[in-house]
């Protein structure tokens, strides 16, 4: 990297940007795409390079260290920047990198949470101005995260206490309003995906059809998010 840049630390081939992507084209925002997660030792750009950090999700767990050991780069490297106030996304494996970098605990859920669901807006706050009370995301994980120290709790659903925070400079959603039409069909395309979802009690039509009924009311949630974070990404750039 010889410019700011917006790093995207991506843990499978599957488990890609998409939206956020796209948010951050609009600002003409330069980005950097890693998979560092079985380094131990990665070759990272220069940290006043960095203007914005994303974390996106994957199969292993936050705490898998000794099968991945990049995740411990990746969270000293989430602390640096909410210490230095740069920004930071995490995405379900990436909220949960964040969290657990920042003090939270992680452990199992009561159950899996696959498929779409709702979740709840938390207090009164502007993070998600377009939220109504109850919205109806799309879910895929296992583990679960505390709510770290000084951190504000944004949403939650009915298994989930902690299913969006902000702390600092870092954002973190534990379900994907990343995820596009063409993403999804990638998710459905990994035979380790589609055995979860069929063990969930959800076939591949299914989810096609709830994507196809939901999309369209999180895409402008999407947009307000992303677009949010891209351009705290583009003002971090210009500090640089």
């Amino acid at each position: 990297m010889t410019q700011s840049q917006v790093l995207i630390l991506q843990h499978v081939p599957w488990e890609k940007p998409g939206r956020i992507l796209d948010s951050l084209d609009d600002l003409n925002l330069s980005y950097h795409t890693l998979n560092i997660v079985d380094i131990k030792k990665p070759d990272l750009p220069q940290f006043d390079e960095i203007a914005g950090l994303v974390i996106m999700g994957g199969p292993m767990g936050a705490a898998d260290v000794d099968k991945h050991p990049g995740l411990k780069a990746e969270a000293k490297l989430a602390r640096a920047c909410v210490a230095a106030g740069k920004p930071v996304l995490g995405v379900c494996l990436g909220h949960q990198i964040i969290a657990t970098a920042l003090g939270a605990k992680l452990k199992k859920g009561d159950a899996p949470e696959i498929g779409f669901a709702p979740i709840s807006r938390l207090n009164k706050h502007d993070y998600f101005s377009m939220w109504d009370k109850k919205i109806d995301v799309l879910h895929w994980h296992n583990d679960v995260v505390t709510l770290p120290e000084s951190a504000q709790p944004l949403a939650r659903s009915a298994g989930t206490k902690v299913q969006a925070f902000r702390a600092g400079s870092a954002l973190g959603l534990q379900f994907h309003l990343e995820v596009t039409a063409s993403v999804l069909e990638e998710w459905l395309d990994e035979s380790r995906m589609v055995k979860e979802l069929k063990a969930a009690g959800f076939s591949k039509s299914k989810l096609r059809e709830d994507f196809a009924l939901y999309d369209p009311l999180l895409r402008p949630l999407a947009e307000q998010v992303f677009s949010g974070f891209a351009a705290r990404c583009s003002s971090c750039a210009q500090s640089l």
